[in-house]
């Protein structure tokens, strides 16, 4: 019975909401914390940055999800300001897409290649938060939100990604990439 708990615990994570952004809550807090949480390409991202971290190991478990983090508030930022980044879209579907490849192949790159990759993915993930705040609120408010909520669900994968090692499940970090992919290219095709 053991064996099926980290599946489940992974799929309770999937919102049902998981089409585009809906649902705002009412503070520039809330309606940054939902943003990641309320759609599927953000979702499978984040999740994917803390599955592949603990398939790599060592100081990848923090680098790379501090990497992205920090690096997505910068976007964000940049979202907020007004600056245009081109084929955000596109590279959101992107880092889906590789990041589950990556996940699929258990790729350990080095770290100087593995933050870079994920620092330019987050760049548009960061992009897409800042434009997509509402004007109503505190841009402050909202990207602690949405940072929060992205390093929480690193937190998630990295705990799912050790939790099935543990397991011995190996495979099914690597299928969890490979479903993770073919959601990328869904994504990219829609």
């Amino acid at each position: 019975m053991k064996k099926f708990a980290f599946p489940v615990a992974a799929l309770l994570l999937v919102p049902t909401l998981a089409q585009a952004h809906p649902g705002h809550g009412a503070t520039g807090f809330v309606q940054g914390f939902s943003h990641p949480l309320s759609g599927l390409d953000h979702l499978l991202a984040m999740l994917a940055v803390g599955l592949w971290s603990a398939q790599m190991g060592g100081r990848a478990r923090w680098a790379v999800p501090a990497t992205f983090v920090g690096v997505m508030a910068l976007g964000g930022a940049l979202g907020m300001a007004g600056l245009h980044l081109p084929m955000v879209q596109s590279g959101i579907a992107a880092s889906v897409l590789v990041l589950g490849l990556l996940i699929a192949a258990s790729a350990r790159l080095s770290l100087a290649v593995a933050m870079p990759l994920v620092g330019l993915f987050a760049l548009f993930h960061g992009h897409a938060h800042g434009t997509e705040m509402p004007a109503s609120v505190s841009g402050f408010e909202f990207a602690a939100g949405f940072v929060l909520a992205t390093a929480a669900l690193h937190a998630a994968g990295i705990a799912l990604g050790m939790g099935m090692q543990r397991m011995a499940s190996a495979p099914l970090v690597r299928f969890a990439g490979a479903a993770i992919a073919v959601a990328g290219v869904a994504i990219a095709l829609s």
